[in-house]
């Protein structure tokens, strides 16, 4: 009887569908029997957590590579562009964001893993829980920042969540106002939108939308909205990637800092830049033991914004929440 239970238990199918596991610096996922993605925690070059590579349902890599590795065709520009990130510019004058080892510079901080939290997998969905440090050159911490991030199985769409909270320890935390951050992805070349300066190959075929219907980074760069999606054809298959501004972020309707390159950033802070105005103030500051919440939805879906309905699936979230 023992040799046909082992079989049995061999031939019976794994019911989590959302599959996390943890490995030395980082922890996979994957959905539906495939690798989706690995969120990079710590590492000789890990100078704050990204997640990367990010796929579609299909299987197709959304985010760029580089510099993460090196693909003929990519441009390899601003190599703190790493997969899919949470990070800020000048935080109490420090840099988070412009922080890679390669970007030489005495005031460059690090967000360094404190505690790996809860993992779990199961059938719709799987989350991983993790606390960080947000440290100045000299090691201090600014503050610490606790994310819980959910990733769900859907048979063509790629959903994750994040809520993200930043606590100031003993003292106050500014986030000052500048264009370099904050919740970003860096998207593959074939999502890019079209630009005289553009890599011949692969065709940049992006285009980006944002929820009032603006077309463009001209039109959606700077403007405040609850969604931006990213569209356009990777290898013959027309996908686009959303971020969704949680209804309680603050400043909501957020600010984006999106780029034709392919930078995709959602940015509450940067209102100088975007007003074409120095007399603003968009930052903001964390009194000591006080909080601070983010929370955004990232949709990874086939075709375009109005195929996807992503403005469907934004009501969704927003009557969620």
């Amino acid at each position: 009887m023992k040799p046909l239970y082992c079989l049995l238990l061999a031939m019976t199918p794994v019911l989590a569908q959302v599959k996390v596991t943890q490995n030395p610096g980082r922890v996979s996922v994957d959905i539906d029997g495939k690798p989706f993605t690995e969120l990079f925690v710590s590492g000789p070059e890990v100078t704050k957590p990204y997640l990367h590579p990010l796929r579609a349902a299909s299987g197709k890599i959304v985010t760029r590579a580089y510099p993460m590795a090196k693909v003929e065709g990519e441009s390899t520009d601003h190599p703190h562009h790493r997969g899919l990130w949470f990070s800020h510019d000048e935080v109490n004058g420090f840099h988070f964001w412009l922080n890679e080892l390669s970007e030489k510079n005495e005031k460059n901080g690090t967000i360094v893993l404190k505690k790996m939290g809860p993992l779990k997998s199961g059938k719709d969905q799987g989350s991983i829980a993790v606390t960080f440090d947000w440290k100045d050159p000299q090691g201090k911490v600014l503050l610490t920042e606790s994310r819980n991030m959910i990733f769900y199985s859907d048979p063509k769409l790629r959903i994750v969540d994040l809520d993200i909270n930043l606590r100031a320890l003993d003292q106050k935390v500014t986030f000052a106002d500048t264009k370099e951050g904050t919740f970003a992805i860096r998207l593959a070349s074939g999502l890019e939108e079209p630009a005289k300066n553009s890599l011949p190959s692969p065709k940049r075929t992006g285009l980006m939308v944002n929820a009032e219907g603006a077309k463009g980074e001209k039109a959606v760069w700077g403007k405040r909205s609850n969604w931006v999606d990213y569209a356009g054809e990777l290898e013959g298959e027309k996908l686009g990637v959303a971020i969704f501004d949680h209804p309680g972020n603050p400043k909501h309707p957020t600010y984006w800092h999106s780029r034709s390159y392919g930078l995709f950033a959602a940015n509450p802070f940067g209102e100088r830049d975007f007003y074409n105005d120095k007399t603003r103030d968009g930052s903001i500051t964390i009194e000591p033991g006080k909080m601070l919440r983010f929370r955004y939805r990232v949709v990874i879906h086939p075709g375009d914004a109005a195929s996807a309905d992503i403005a469907g699936l934004y009501r969704k979230y927003e009557e969620s929440k």
